[in-house]
């Protein structure tokens, strides 16, 4: 019975040292978590079930990166040095670099090529004990790319053991055929992508890019109401480089989460708590653009608000693959706490896509799961460089 499966291990249900099981048990049934708690208290109804033993090894959730750009064309290594000799992000963008240089790529490569872009990437994530990933839109502008990249990244999830949840960001960027005309974009591309993406069943969130380069408040609620009047959730990228409104828009909608918010404040912070939007910080695309303006993690813990990590894994701003590498980051960086930084990529990660059913190991979650060579889970933050992942489970053990 493939599908019956009794672990022994150190667990971390939730992340946290105090949730810790020492020699701990877990049963998987059908794709779920069956029962979790100490061995010795495992029900006789397991008594005839198969046995795989884990020795001196932690199981923790499999890890979420819930936000990448990670279907796109080409890269950007060239931005690279042109910030290493000084050019900030905006003078990059407004110059014709950025986002709009990836669009030119992205619309020049076609579905297939996007998919074997992409593949390498998510392979180094698999790697790392990840087993759910966000994937945008974003790269395209137009009607067909947007689409094809949504395309992509469903099919990269029947061509590896993933869980890859997408989000519609039309909102990313003003392509230059509609430069100085954001809401004719708007109008013109972006709501009815929207509206042809979601009819195809592509999408599972809607998301925007807040930003005096990007789209205004206003024209980002315009887009949230269209993805409201489809039933769909909304997240935001917000005050990454500039404080715009953007946090407490989404959190007016009511948002699963607002990321990246360098420059968010308190006030941002207790709206966040107040809608139960997810902060989602991304210390890769902070290092990327070397950064100084730090997020606020200490408002964020003070009025409760769910902390996420991710990797931003995008061709510019952060050229980043290793959620173990963002955790770091987060803790070395940032500030955060090993303990958070490993909720950051399970249960808040989770909270911040909007999957109930992932992120913690509990009876009744889905049966992914990721068995590390560590006994302390402050390791899996702690070491650069180093994947002491033994292996990772997704829906049964094979």
């Amino acid at each position: 019975m493939k599908n019956q499966v009794l672990t022994h291990a150190v667990i971390a249900p939730q992340c946290g040292p105090q949730n810790l099981i020492a020699d701990g048990a877990i049963a998987l049934r059908g794709g779920l978590i069956d029962w979790v708690g100490k061995a010795d208290a495992l029900p006789q109804r397991y008594d005839s079930w198969p046995v795989e033993e884990v020795q001196m090894r932690l199981i923790t959730p499999a890890l979420i990166d819930c936000h990448t750009h990670l279907v796109f064309g080409g890269n950007r290594a060239r931005e690279f040095e042109m910030r290493l000799n000084g050019a900030t992000y905006e003078e990059i963008a407004l110059s014709g670099g950025g986002i709009v240089s990836t669009v030119k790529d992205t619309r020049a490569a076609g579905q297939e090529a996007l998919i074997a872009g992409a593949l390498p990437r998510l392979d180094a994530m698999i790697a790392e004990g990840v087993g759910t990933v966000e994937v945008k839109s974003g790269y395209g502008l137009d009607l067909e790319t947007e689409l094809n990249m949504l395309r992509a990244a469903r099919a990269l999830a029947q061509m590896r053991d993933v869980r890859i949840v997408t989000s519609f960001l039309g909102a990313h960027a003003i392509p230059a055929e509609f430069k100085g005309d954001a809401d004719g974009y708007i109008d013109t591309i972006c709501v009815p992508a929207l509206r042809m993406a979601h009819a195809e069943g592509l999408v599972d969130a809607v998301d925007g890019f807040c930003e005096n380069i990007a789209f205004s408040r206003d024209q980002i609620a315009r887009v949230f109401d269209v993805a409201a009047t489809l039933g769909l959730p909304v997240k935001l990228h917000a005050e990454q480089l500039s404080h715009q409104g953007g946090a407490k828009l989404a959190a007016g909608y009511g948002a699963l989460s607002a990321d990246h918010l360098e420059h968010a404040d308190e006030a941002d912070a207790k709206a966040m708590a107040a809608s139960g939007t997810v902060a989602v910080l991304l210390p890769g695309a902070f290092y990327t653009l070397r950064d100084t303006h730090l997020p606020p993690v200490q408002a964020f813990r003070d009025h409760n608000v769910p902390m996420a990590l991710a990797t931003d894994c995008n061709p510019g701003s952060s050229p980043l693959a290793s959620i173990l590498l963002a955790m770091n980051m987060a803790c070395t960086l940032f500030g955060m706490t090993p303990t958070e930084a490993l909720q950051g990529v399970t249960a808040n990660a989770a909270r911040a896509l909007g999957l109930a059913d992932s992120g913690q190991i509990q009876a009744g979650k889905r049966a992914e799961l990721a068995v590390w060579n560590v006994q302390d889970p402050a390791e899996l933050a702690y070491r650069i460089g180093f994947n002491p992942l033994h292996r990772r489970i997704f829906g049964s053990i094979k």
